[in-house]
């Protein structure tokens, strides 16, 4: 009978100890999952906050802004416009030569060797 005691008494001893380290291995998980939430909290503030500047910065009147300032640019007028033609009948390919190869180019994709 004492035999029969000294073992319970272990396996007690070994339940109660898995049963400590389960519930410390639960507050680390939760303690992880906290630190997860927060950083998402975090990112999403970030994200928030950049897409505020890049809507900031991609207004239109920044950039006009920015253009007449920086760059000296001038808004487009009718009397500066330049229109120019193109007048496919007077520009052939045949009419402009092409340079020779030099001897020492590789074959072009696709060509027979």
């Amino acid at each position: 009978m004492n035999r029969l005691n000294i073992l319970l008494l272990i396996v007690v001893l070994g339940c109660a100890l898995s049963v400590v380290s389960a519930t410390n291995q639960q507050r680390q998980v939760f303690i992880e999952l906290q630190r997860a939430q927060s950083q998402e909290r975090q990112l999403q503030q970030d994200y928030s906050q950049l897409q505020y500047q890049q809507s900031a910065l991609s207004k239109t009147s920044r950039i006009e802004q920015l253009a007449t300032s920086s760059l000296k640019m001038q808004p487009v007028t009718t009397g500066r416009t330049q229109y120019l033609t193109y007048d496919p009948a007077t520009n052939k390919a045949a009419d402009t030569p092409m340079p020779p190869l030099p001897a020492s180019a590789p074959p072009a994709r696709g060509a027979k060797r």
